[in-house]
């Protein structure tokens, strides 16, 4: 069987590692299974691309699409037609796609209508909040996959309630998480820690990227002042998004508490994470990391399509308006954060899980 595995952004490179892994083993195994890996090219950065593959010992893909920035729809289009001209020219018996960036949605496309199978890796998560084009593109990917790989018990029920065959969908547990458990001991001081004399749990950490906490420039400085005034003058490291910069470039908001860095690699960043107080944030990944790392987590969203993590782990979901950070604030610097537990199956073998259902299709 050959699978080819996209990847298009940063938060797909922690995702596909392990199942290259996986691949490689089972080969080595005498299975046969191969894999040809395509970079769409949607993150072109090398802080926040090139960087990643390095460090999690990605293989040189075997092609990169190239396609860069754009709108959703510019983005979308090129991944299409850039995509299937790939697919023309190295057939699969599969194409695989993880998470839910443009290029998860848009390869799917590409594939199915030529009449390609299509595994997805992180199926079936929900948020129910249309206006996130993540959701959008979870939504699309699920409605033509062919094989569902998820992460929880609740994520097979979301694709059982839409109509998923039962026995297409395989609970199998969260790659990131393998990612994490493999480069847990290889996590590295990033110069900051020297540089700021930062020391452990007397820290925090946070990133913010969605529209709607930084593209309103008041509401990302009502929040930054938040960060700021009522942390207790602890140090905020604040790895920023070009998104966020690009915002908070037009202000004149200063704190000399806060750190704003270059976006980071991912084993300078989980060196923060895992050593920190806690961490404030809008993205969903982060949450999975910091629930199995047992760091209090503040999530500056509505919604959130991974609830295992504040139902089981250490994630509180506090909304968007900026006010509702400061009890949650409160409560993380008075040492009163709940304990957390880990989700089944978050147990580092889920690509070797994955690779198993792969062999048997």
């Amino acid at each position: 069987m050959l699978v080819t595995l996209v990847a298009g952004a940063r938060p797909n490179f922690m995702k596909i590692a392990p199942i290259i892994r996986a691949i490689h083993k089972a080969a080595a195994a005498g299975k046969k299974i191969s894999y040809r890996l395509v970079h769409t090219g949607q993150h072109y950065d090398r802080n926040m691309s090139g960087q990643f593959f390095e460090q999690l010992e990605i293989p040189t893909p075997h092609a990169n699409l190239e396609v860069g920035s754009g709108t959703q729809a510019e983005q979308t289009a090129g991944i299409l037609v850039a995509f299937e001209k790939e697919l023309l020219q190295h057939r699969p018996d599969l194409v695989m796609v993880v998470g839910d960036v443009t290029s998860t949605m848009a390869c799917s496309i590409a594939a199915k209508k030529l009449n390609i199978k299509v595994a997805h890796v992180e199926a079936g998560i929900r948020s129910w909040d249309l206006t996130m084009p993540e959701e959008i593109n979870r939504m699309v990917t699920d409605s033509i996959t062919d094989y569902f790989f998820t992460t929880t018990e609740s994520a097979g029920n979301n694709l059982l309630q839409a109509g998923a065959n039962p026995a297409r969908i395989y609970w199998v547990g969260n790659t990131m998480i393998d990612t994490l458990n493999h480069n847990i001991n290889r996590l590295q001081q990033p110069a900051i820690w020297q540089d700021k004399g930062l020391e452990a749990k007397k820290y925090l950490v946070a990133t913010l990227h969605r529209p709607s906490n930084v593209d309103d420039p008041a509401q990302l400085i009502r929040l930054l002042t938040i960060l700021r005034d009522k942390t207790n003058g602890l140090k905020v490291i604040f790895p920023i998004h070009p998104r966020t910069a690009k915002m908070l470039a037009g202000t004149e908001f200063k704190a000399e508490n806060i750190h704003f860095l270059e976006p980071m690699g991912y084993l300078e960043f989980n060196y923060l994470v895992k050593n920190a107080l806690g961490v404030i944030t809008d993205s969903g990944g982060i949450t999975e990391e910091t629930t199995v790392m047992q760091i209090p987590c503040i999530t500056l969203r509505d919604s959130t399509e991974r609830p295992e993590t504040v139902e089981i782990g250490t994630n509180e979901l506090v909304g968007t308006q900026p006010e509702a950070l400061l009890p949650a604030l409160e409560k993380l610097l008075a040492g009163n954060w709940k304990e957390g537990s880990i989700p089944p199956l978050w147990d580092g073998h889920t690509a070797d899980r994955i690779v198993a259902v792969l062999e048997t299709l």
